[in-house]
């Protein structure tokens, strides 16, 4: 048995390994670090969204059989590499998907089902709160949700008690603290950046029109605490160690970091937490977050204003469709195969499909597709309509085809970016991508980098996401020496060892991308019809 197996059995035996959980879009993953901070073992379960009364929604009992499932895959994965059964922990860390309104009433009953970042059922309340705060409010955020509940009248309303999101529910349920992490914070309600909490004038603006709808509390009552990264956010209870490990082998009194969504964990991830740094997160949904060294001109609906986990103002880019709708060809490709009597590699199919994209016309051979399998708030559609369209003049090629797919997996998110770097004039030095976009190497990368313009960099560990990412802010909050900022501790600790590879845009790749824009924004009309005539 090796020295390196040795050192980890040591480490898995005195406690000194760090948890990170991240509830996604499709998968919670589980990720098991190590002394040095890389992943030693993992556990995964997969689940979806259902779309119930009109609202894209998740099943918070599936929540708890997903995070357990997939920590009970991690604690099997620990035994079969070295032998060890998992019973203590150093530090541990949640996160979820960002934003979203799951509201509790006096006995922590959950009042509505489970409101996601994909629902587009709030531009009423988020225009009205834009226009009220002078400040951005996404559809998505938490506030906006509640506000939308009092515009419609919702039965559940006087019964609210605390509001939350999905990172600072698992949390709350694991510790019985109800805090959460600044930069999941921001979005649940504007933060001062003076007092890194919510705005006072902004919660005295909404209590007036809590008034107006005749509800008793105020909505600073309702909300969770916010933290920085690096405090303390509670210690897993022991009934909060039998919700992760039902089995009785995890011990409680494990210290926890402040609960992030994924847009905080991204950014740790890809150590994009510094000015003029960025990172684009690829999967179902897709975002883009840029650290900024000033304050916008002025307010965007496109763009929403979060904070980074250490309190820095960041521009965030956000399409809710991004890979859903190229999943599903691929997944028509892999069926066609199958019945032609084959045997398909799924990753093989992914990469060989991906890299035949390389060989298209810059500009997708006169192309379109539109992914929109739910709205899409970043070119104001309540509803999606996935779409391919082409003309008899069109190059019609397998190549043509993904690069289309794949460039239109972009196309929301560049509308946004393209406010920030050619309207804002916001320099940005790098672009980290992280996510499924970018699992295949090279491909992903330089779509991005043609659609920015901007170098594109992928680090070795871009597959492992924001259970990694939230691993590391658990271990900052576990191992940071006396004044040592997050920055020093990624820079130093974490990142200074790991290899990236970073992809120049390609000016043909440029050219081509602008004129595919030019074919999307155009052809946003045809979308509307489809929505308008396909239910």
């Amino acid at each position: 048995m090796g020295q390196d197996l040795e050192h980890i059995r040591e480490i898995i035996a005195s406690g000194q390994t760090i948890l990170g959980i991240e509830l996604g879009s499709t998968r919670i993953k589980a990720v098991l670090l190590d002394d040095s901070y890389m992943p030693i073992a993992s556990g995964e379960y997969q689940w979806e969204n259902a779309l119930i009364d009109g609202m894209w929604t998740y099943d918070l009992e599936e929540a708890w059989q997903g995070i357990q499932g997939s920590y009970r895959q991690l604690s099997e994965n620990v035994y079969d590499q070295y032998t060890m059964t998992l019973e203590t922990i150093g530090a541990i860390g949640i996160s979820g998907m960002m934003h979203g309104y799951l509201v509790f009433d006096e006995n922590d009953h959950l009042l509505v089902p489970f409101r996601t970042w994909r629902n587009n059922c709030t531009g009423d309340a988020a225009k009205a709160l834009t226009h009220l705060f002078d400040y951005p409010m996404p559809q998505r955020w938490s506030v906006v949700h509640l506000y939308q509940a009092m515009l419609n009248q919702e039965d559940h309303l006087p019964r609210i008690r605390y509001m939350t999101t999905l990172a600072g529910y698992i949390h709350w349920k694991l510790t019985g603290e109800k805090v959460i992490g600044i930069c999941e914070g921001s979005a649940v309600f504007p933060i001062d950046l003076t007092t890194m909490t919510y705005d006072v004038t902004m919660l005295e603006k909404f209590k007036a029109l809590t008034h107006e709808h005749d509800l008793l509390w105020q909505v600073q009552d309702l909300l969770p605490e916010v933290l920085l990264a690096g405090d303390e956010a509670g210690i897993l209870s022991e009934e909060g160690a039998r919700l992760l490990d039902p089995s009785g082998q995890l011990l409680g009194g494990v210290p926890l970091c402040p609960p992030e969504g994924d847009a905080g964990t991204g950014m740790i991830a890809t150590n994009s937490i510094g000015p003029r740094t960025g990172n684009v997160s690829a999967g179902t949904s897709i975002f883009a977050l840029i650290v900024l060294e000033k304050a916008l001109s002025k307010v965007y609906e496109e763009i929403d204003l979060i904070l980074s986990p250490t309190g820095r103002i960041v521009a965030l880019v956000h399409s809710n469709n991004c890979t859903s709708d190229l999943d599903g060809w691929v997944g028509l490709f892999s069926e066609s195969m199958t019945r032609m009597g084959m045997t398909v590699d799924l990753s093989k199919l992914y990469e060989t499909l991906y890299q035949e994209a390389l060989e298209g016309d810059a500009d997708g051979g006169g192309l379109l597709a539109y992914g929109y399998l739910s709205g899409e708030h970043m070119t104001h559609f309540d509803e999606g309509r996935p779409l391919f369209v082409r003309s008899s003049t069109s190059r019609f090629t397998l190549a043509n085809f993904m690069r289309t797919h794949l460039y239109t997996a972009l196309g929301a998110l560049k509308i946004g970016l393209d406010i920030l770097l050619k309207e804002e004039g916001v320099k940005v030095d790098r672009i980290l991508g992280h996510g499924g976009l970018f699992k295949t190497p090279i491909v992903g990368q330089r779509f991005l980098a043609a659609a920015t313009n901007t170098d594109v960099e992928v680090m070795a560990t871009a597959g492992e996401g924001g259970a990694w990412g939230i691993g590391l802010l658990a271990a900052y909050r576990l191992n940071k020496e006396a004044e040592e900022s997050l920055d020093t501790f990624l820079n130093e600790r974490v990142f200074k060892k790991l290899e990236s590879s970073a992809i120049a845009p390609d000016p043909d790749d440029v050219a081509g991308f602008e004129v595919f824009m030019e074919r999307y924004k155009a052809g946003l009309s045809i979308e509307a019809e489809a929505i308008r005539y396909f239910k």
